[in-house]
C-alpha cells in the first residue's frame, strides 16, 4: 500500500531525513517511533504531498506522491501534529466544509459527517463552536476531518497529543479498530502508545531508520531474555557476592528490600547471551540456605529497546 525508497530531504545544509526506505502492507498499523526532531513529521509531510523530497521515491496505493499527488491525496486522511481548525465554525459545519474540499459527493456529506462524529465521540459537541472545545476535543475534530472522505490510508502525527487519559484510551481503541480496513502510519514519541496500537515499528533517529520490525522480534534481536528479576532472602552482601561468581552472569544489581516476603531482597541479574542461570541460582541458594521467591525473565519495554538501539548506533558513529 505504501512504498518508500531512499527518501532524503534536506533544508539548506541541514538534513531532515536521509535514505529512508520502508513499506507498509494493506491494513497494517505501522508505528513511526522517534524523539522530537528525528524526522517523523518530515516523512509524513512528504507522503501526504505537503512537501517534496530532495531525492528518492514514494508511492501510496500505487500512485507516485511527486507525479500523481492528486490521486494520492484522494486516498489519504492526514492528522498533522498541529491541526488546522477554523475556531469560529460549529463542529458539523467545519466537517461539512472539509467534506466538500475532499470531494465527498454532496448527497453523502451529511451522512459522513454524522458517522465520523459518532465514531470519534463528537456527537454531543454538535452545537459547539470549535473555539469553545478543549484541546482534547479539538484533536477529535482533527481525527474526524482525516476520516471524512473514508480514506484507504490514514497518516496520524501524534494523534493523542493533548488528550486526557480516558480520551487517550478511547482514541487508541478507535485507531486499532480502523486497522485492517485502512492502512495506518502513526507517529509518536510516546513509546507505550506505539506498543499498544501498532503491529510493526520503525525506530528513526537523526533522520535515519535505526530499526524496523515487530516489537517482539526487536526484543529477541536485543537478547531480551538476558535479564531477569530475582527476589531472594538472606544476607544481601553474601547473595551479591555469590551470584556474581556464577559462570554466565555479567552483572547483579541490588534494588533493596521487598516488603511482600519476609527478608526478601530484589536483584536484577544480567546474563551472558544464551545462558540460563536459574539452575545455578537454585543450587547456590540451597547451599547457602537462601529462600528464592522469584526468578522472572525481564521483558524490555519499547522504551528500553529504543534507548538501546539509539545508544548502540551512536557509539558506532
Amino acid at each position: 500500500m505504501i512504498e518508500v525508497k531512499n527518501l532524503t530531504k534536506t533544508y539548506g545544509n541541514a538534513r531532515g531525513i536521509n535514505d529512508v526506505t520502508f513499506s507498509v502492507n494493506k491494513g497494517e498499523i505501522l508505528g513511526f517511533l522517534g524523539p522530537n526532531g528525528a524526522g517523523k513529521t518530515t516523512t509524513m509531510r512528504i507522503l501526504t504531498c505537503f512537501m517534496p523530497a530532495t531525492s528518492g521515491q514514494a508511492t501510496v496505493a500505487g500512485y507516485d506522491v511527486f507525479e500523481d499527488s492528486l490521486n494520492v491525496r484522494k486516498r489519504i486522511g492526514y492528522l498533522p501534529e498541529t491541526v488546522p481548525l477554523y475556531t469560529d465554525m460549529l463542529v458539523p459545519v467545519y466537517l461539512r466544509f472539509v467534506a466538500g474540499l475532499k470531494a465527498v459527493p454532496r448527497k453523502e456529506i451529511k451522512k459522513r459527517v454524522d458517522e465520523v462524529m459518532e465514531q470519534v465521540g463528537l456527537t454531543h459537541m454538535a452545537h459547539k463552536f470549535i473555539g469553545e472545545l478543549s484541546k482534547g476535543y479539538r484533536q477529535r475534530v482533527g481525527l474526524a476531518q482525516a476520516l471524512i472522505n473514508d480514506p484507504e490510508v490514514l497518516i496520524l502525527d501524534e494523534p493523542t497529543i493533548g488528550l486526557d487519559p480516558k480520551q487517550i484510551i478511547e482514541i487508541r481503541s478507535l485507531i486499532k479498530g480502523l486497522g485492517g480496513k485502512r492502512t495506518i502510519i502513526l507517529s509518536s514519541h510516546i513509546l507505550p502508545e506505539v506498543s499498544m496500537v501498532c503491529e510493526r515499528v520503525i525506530i528513526i533517529d537523526d533522520g535515519r531508520i535505526k530499526a524496523m520490525d515487530t516489537p517482539e522480534n526487536l526484543m529477541k534481536q536485543l537478547n531480551m531474555e538476558s535479564r531477569l528479576t530475582a527476589r531472594i532472602s538472606g544476607p544481601a552482601a553474601d547473595i551479591l557476592a555469590g551470584l556474581k561468581k556464577l559462570d554466565g552472569i555479567k552483572t547483579v544489581d541490588h534494588l533493596g528490600g521487598d516488603s511482600s516476603e519476609r527478608g526478601a531482597q530484589k536483584y536484577v541479574i544480567e546474563c551472558r547471551e544464551g545462558f540460563t542461570p536459574s539452575p545455578q541460582i537454585a543450587r547456590i541458594a540451597v547451599q547457602n540456605k537462601w529462600d528464592v521467591y522469584e526468578l522472572t525473565p525481564m521483558r524490555m519495554s519499547l522504551e528500553d529497546i529504543f534507548i538501546k538501539i539509539v545508544t548502540h548506533e551512536e557509539t558506532k558513529q
